[in-house]
């Protein structure tokens, strides 16, 4: 059975992690300027494949921010640590690695 102190830590952790890193990245996702005084075509072109990058990667985040509380909301209702599709127990290494995980290895595949 899962631990599910360790699995609240874990989660909590990787939340405050994500919005972290979502915080430090906000500038990044910001407008590229498209005044080619102060940037070439070329340098500019980069900026928007980054920022585009960097969105991608925010959007990921969200996603994962979403898993969390659908992860918290299963721990609340005892039903953490279960597959969601076939009921058996998630393995402690698989939720270690993946404290979001809602499906077994087996009906992951």
């Amino acid at each position: 059975m899962a631990d599910l102190k360790k699995a609240q830590q874990r989660l909590s952790d990787k939340k405050q992690e994500l919005e972290d890193l979502s915080d430090l990245s906000a500038q990044a996702r910001d407008p590229v300027s498209l005044d080619q005084q102060s940037v070439g075509r070329l340098s500019r072109m980069d900026a928007m494949q980054q920022q585009a990058m960097n969105q991608a990667t925010e959007q990921k985040r969200k996603y994962d921010l979403v898993r969390i509380e659908a992860a918290q909301r299963r721990l609340r209702d005892e039903e953490y640590g279960y597959c969601e599709e076939c009921g058996e127990e998630i393995p402690d290494g698989r939720l270690a690695i993946d404290p979001m995980a809602e499906l077994c290895v087996n009906c992951a595949n």
